[in-house]
């Protein structure tokens, strides 16, 4: 009789606590005070276009019940999406949990005020706290509407460029400007901002005409705010044609017995003949120091540094021009095609090589082709460059001034004799030295145009 009463209690409080956990996970099932996530990317500072956003919200628990996303600016709030979702019963855990999409503000189409503007997204869940009106997440980020480009204006007048050769703009920006400069095709060479200029529009930006440029190429002033409007503006430049030599180079079995051996490292298991190893290194060698020679761009001081006429290499006979065209002869055959892209000059073999002007040294070790080559910046996107070298006397990041001895005349590299192969670049872009040796040229086409800035 007791073992059935206390069967009897057993089944009795069994059935209390089914209830207890039924009403249990009722309770924190159908009740739940987990809010759903929001994630929106990108998350920009700026709103100066249509702006593409993706959304994802998530809701792991009793699921999504609705969306919406709104643009709010002063006493305005703009939908610009909202979503419901089916309901799939008090005990059904099968709604949607996770809800992905695109959408986009576009600050023309909602005719949205220059200033602050916020995007708030709201999340709902079919939790029934609030009275039945589900967890609610707010998302809210703030952006700032400017759709308005920033200023660029000219401020030197008639520009006189040859191909292959320099030349400087003095322009002015709009203080909300970042980032400027020129635009010669695909090559943009960035603008500085002049010393001299307390209020900090005025801008010099040095630019060149690669020798192989189109007809007419495309050059223009190019600005950009911090919200990424962008403004462009041509002014009046006359690219002037160049007329260049051309020269026969004849490849002897000497001479590649002679170079072909400082460039086993580059070659390493190449299984070719001797032509086929010199053209690889007259063509794919050439093309990756000039890439490195390109890149050495950006390691330009925002200050001008050079001063005056340029030095050139003392009593020395010019042995080959910039943009010469060089074809190169094996065995009365023609097998290669290339552009000289400085000026060799041949002094006393091992000539003490000075610097130019006044600068820091970027680059200062064997290059390829170049053989021990130094490059020296100096300042605003101008670098030289001296290769061939037998020695070198200065280090990387030694400033130096014009007329210092930095190194000596030698034939590393794929030099045939004794020489400097001496070359000049704006922005990456090699150019014809000789401007840069000639003080008329650079009184007008440089100096003039500063001074200008200077004392508008």
């Amino acid at each position: 009789m007791r073992k059935k009463r206390n069967i009897g209690l057993f089944l009795a409080i069994g059935s209390i606590v089914v209830v207890l956990g039924s009403l249990g996970w009722f309770l924190t099932t159908v009740f739940e005070s987990e809010v759903p996530s929001i994630t929106v990317n990108p998350l920009p500072e700026f709103l100066s276009k249509k702006q593409e956003f993706t959304l994802t919200v998530l809701d792991l628990k009793r699921g999504l019940k609705q969306l919406k996303v709104t643009v709010r600016q002063g006493g305005r709030e703009i939908t610009v999406l909202e979503k419901k979702f089916p309901f799939e019963g008090l005990f059904n855990a099968a709604g949607i949990h996770q809800f992905d999409i695109a959408f986009s503000v576009d600050p023309f189409a909602l005719n949205l005020a220059q200033g602050r503007v916020d995007l708030i997204v709201s999340a709902w869940d079919y939790s029934r706290r609030k009275g039945g009106d589900g967890n609610l997440s707010l998302f809210e980020h703030k952006m700032v509407v400017d759709t308005i480009p920033p200023a660029i204006r000219t401020i030197s007048r008639l520009h006189y460029v040859n191909v292959g050769g320099s030349g400087l703009v003095v322009y002015q920006t709009s203080s909300d400007a970042v980032k400027s400069g020129l635009y010669v095709d695909e090559i943009f060479f960035p603008g500085y901002p002049l010393a001299t200029d307390s209020k900090g529009g005025n801008r010099a930006c040095y630019f060149g005409i690669p020798l192989h440029s189109k007809a007419k190429p495309d050059i223009y002033l190019w600005a950009e705010d911090r919200a990424g409007n962008r403004a462009k503006t041509g002014f009046y430049c006359q690219v002037r044609k160049k007329r260049f030599p051309t020269d026969k180079m004849n490849i002897t079995e000497s001479f590649l017995k002679k170079i072909l051996p400082g460039f086993a490292p580059y070659l390493g298991n190449l299984n070719a003949d001797e032509v086929t190893k010199f053209l690889k290194i007259n063509r794919e060698l050439r093309e990756e120091n000039a890439r490195t020679f390109f890149d050495l761009r950006t390691k330009t001081s925002p200050q001008r540094l050079w001063d005056g006429v340029w030095i050139r290499l003392k009593n020395a006979a010019t042995m080959a021009k910039f943009g010469e065209r060089r074809f190169y002869y094996y065995k009365g055959q023609e097998i290669d095609e290339q552009t000289h892209m400085g000026v060799d000059l041949a002094s006393l073999a091992h000539s003490g090589v000075q610097a130019a002007n006044n600068g820091r040294v970027i680059l200062a070790e064997t290059l390829g082709i170049y053989g021990l080559a130094l490059v020296l910046d100096h300042g605003q996107g101008l670098a030289s460059i001296y290769a061939h070298l037998s020695n070198i006397n200065v280090k990387p990041g030694q400033e130096v001034s014009k007329g210092e001895i930095i190194g000596t005349t030698g034939q590393t590299g794929l030099a045939g004799g004794d020489h400097l192969h001496f070359g000049i670049m704006v922005g990456g872009v090699p150019v014809n030295p000789v401007e840069w040796w000639d003080s008329h040229w650079i009184k007008d086409n440089i100096m003039k145009k500063l001074e200008l800035a200077e004392n508008p």
